[in-house]
């Protein structure tokens, strides 16, 4: 493992390995909406970067708060390739010319919100959709990326090793807390039905990411990891450990997502994520070992989130349609954050064995 890190070396990695996806997206005009969360701001950075080494692009970017955007991200606001459009993702307009290209990102995927206005996490996510699809009828897209997520399969049983895409699971819909995949479903059938008018749409069905810009006071466990080794603390366990994930680094989901983008099968949804799957147990108690003093506790309490189980998505099927691989190690994820967020390795310890 290497133990330093820098957006552009990750970016330039990115550009090397999506070479000739990038090279199809030379001269069009795109959209993209939820370009200020995790993996729009990835998406973005990328393209300034694709950008100032030569390819040519006309980005929208939809936006709630263009001021609080421009002071985020002063070098993408001010970028000549870059127009913002301030508006809600369920009801915006834009002014009239051709859109080549759409990459719809636009939901909260906040936990606290799903659980406070449930109505509203399904409203953006399922009335964003129809808007974006509708504006894209509308301006001749060709090719149009839908981001959904994994909790549309439900909760994945333990004897299931990895989630595959004709998995027929889904999550209990009488259950306000699944708002979110519920309204993921019902914009996968939105884009499924947009298909099937002639629109070329693709479906990214994204499990957990880790990496760089990822929020360590979030919803998140490995966030939530991390800010307790950076800080010394004891690396702690709420649940009892036992529930395992994946993590995908935000590289491989770039190169993952611009081959959906320019090149997936219309109509079909891919996993987008790693297979390579790690208890929230031994997750913690790698963290520790690598970034933090090495200690962490298992609390034991009753597991309230969403999947208590497995949450590993079967990658099969876009290595073999898309001949897309995964590059990036869990230990290089879980160490690039760290740097991300200014930690330093001691070498005279426990940490980098």
């Amino acid at each position: 493992m290497t133990s330093a890190w820098s957006l552009e070396s990750d970016l330039d990695t990115v550009l090397e390995r999506a070479v000739d996806d990038l090279a199809l997206m030379d001269g069009r005009r795109l959209l993209v909406t939820g370009g200020t969360g995790f993996i729009g701001g990835w998406l973005l950075n990328l393209l300034h970067r694709a950008c100032a080494k030569g390819l040519r692009v006309e980005v929208h970017l939809l936006t709630r708060d263009a001021a609080r955007f421009a002071q985020r991200a002063p070098h993408l606001a001010s970028a000549p390739w870059l127009r913002c459009h301030e508006g809600e993702v369920t009801e915006f307009t834009l002014p009239g010319f051709n859109l080549d290209m759409i990459f719809h990102a636009a939901t909260d995927a906040s936990a606290k919100l799903n659980a406070k206005d449930p109505g509203g996490m399904f409203d953006t996510a399922l009335l964003g959709t129809r808007q974006v699809l509708r504006l894209a009828g509308e301006s001749g897209t060709e090719r149009f990326l839908m981001l959904s997520t994994g909790a549309v399969y439900g909760r994945q049983p333990w004897e299931v090793e990895c989630l595959p895409e004709s998995w027929m699971g889904g999550p209990n819909c009488m259950d306000p807390g699944n708002a979110y995949a519920e309204a993921k479903r019902g914009a996968e059938m939105l884009c499924a039905i947009a298909a099937r008018e002639g629109l070329g749409v693709s479906i990214a069905r994204i499990f957990a990411l880790l990496g760089p810009g990822l929020k360590l006071n979030a919803h998140f466990a490995a966030g939530n990891f991390l800010s307790d080794a950076m800080s010394g603390r004891t690396v702690t366990v709420n649940g009892d450990g036992r529930a395992v994930r994946s993590y995908l680094y935000p590289t491989d989901l770039l190169v993952q997502l611009l081959a959906l983008w320019v090149r997936g099968p219309s109509g079909c949804a891919y996993n987008v994520g790693s297979p390579e799957a790690v208890s929230i147990r031994d997750l913690a108690k790698s963290i520790a070992r690598m970034i933090g003093t090495g200690q962490y506790e298992i609390l034991g309490k009753s597991d309230s989130g969403w999947n208590p189980g497995r949450y590993v998505p079967e990658m099969t099927a876009l290595h073999r349609d898309l001949g897309i691989e995964g590059t990036i190690k869990l230990d290089q994820a879980v160490l690039n954050t760290a740097l991300s967020y200014g930690w330093k390795p001691r070498h005279n310890g426990a940490q980098m064995q």
